[in-house]
């Protein structure tokens, strides 16, 4: 019924869109960034350390059940309490979850460092759309809304989806280098929305009045995708987010196109203000 892929679209079986979402996905996003390397080495060694953890004692406990119930003939214990024994599940537990919480705090504190960025970019959430604006370093002063694609919408609307990037197209997605250090300054300006690639290993909240922040360096280029990660208002589902990380020669292009596109806007503006008047 469901062939190969397990999902259907209204134009065939959706497949699995690289840098987004894979169908019967089940693990962490491909990784893109150091960091989001970090965080899955993280997941899976604590995972491995939780996995020790329950075998270890819940075998324990199922063996004793087991192995001293009445059934066989098995004779209570009459003991008091062992000094030995408190002072190793006091200090076990202790050393384990210190070990664990040394390795968190690494990653934690890689992922705000946010020193020494070759692009800083404002991200605004709005209901329900993302603004983007270059501040610092190649891309200077260009600023634009990001919104779901009005094709992806209507799509919704009829209840026929189609692609694999289905609700994860935009019409104008942010634009960074390859390899380079992006600076993400986040804010709202109406209600909590978050701004979350899996990919790059980042979710950072966008809070109306407080500025946070992180970064990201892609190591590949590509398209990755992500939607608001904070329920925002009946909008939220249609706030997706599509970042385009391309060569430095590329990127150069990117910006060239996009302070032309600004500057024809720009003056285009007054023209269209003027024609539109009483």
């Amino acid at each position: 019924m469901w062939g190969s892929h397990g999902a259907w679209a209204a134009d065939g079986p959706v497949q699995s869109l690289p840098g987004g979402p894979a169908v019967r996905q089940m693990d962490l996003a491909p990784p893109a960034t150091r960091i989001a390397e970090d965080v899955q080495v993280l997941h899976y060694g604590l995972l491995i350390v939780c996995l020790v953890i329950f075998v270890g004692v819940f075998g324990v406990m199922f063996y004793s059940i087991l192995r001293h119930r009445k059934s066989l003939g098995a004779q209570p214990a009459h003991f008091h309490e062992s000094t030995k024994v408190e002072i190793a599940w006091t200090v076990v537990p202790f050393l384990i979850v210190v070990g664990m919480g040394f390795a968190a705090t690494k990653t934690v504190i890689a992922q705000k460092d946010t020193r020494y960025a070759d692009l800083t970019i404002k991200v605004t959430g709005y209901q329900w759309k993302w603004g983007y604006e270059y501040l610092r370093g190649p891309g200077e002063g260009i600023h634009f809304l990001s919104m779901l694609d009005p094709a992806q919408r209507q799509m919704s609307d009829e209840g026929k989806p189609s692609g694999n990037d289905y609700l994860l197209k935009v019409d104008h997605p942010m634009v960074v280098p390859v390899g380079q250090k992006v600076r993400l300054i986040t804010t709202a300006s109406d209600v909590i929305h978050s701004w979350m690639i899996p990919a790059f290993g980042v979710k950072q909240d966008a809070i109306p009045g407080f500025v946070r922040d992180t970064w990201f360096r892609a190591e590949r280029t590509g398209d990755f995708y992500g939607q608001c990660a904070e329920l925002c208002g009946k909008e939220h589902a249609y706030m997706p987010i599509h970042v385009r990380v391309l060569s430095a020669e590329d990127y150069a292009q990117w910006v060239a196109a996009e302070r032309e596109r600004m500057a024809a806007a720009a003056s285009a503006g007054p023209q269209l203000a003027a024609a539109t008047s009483p």
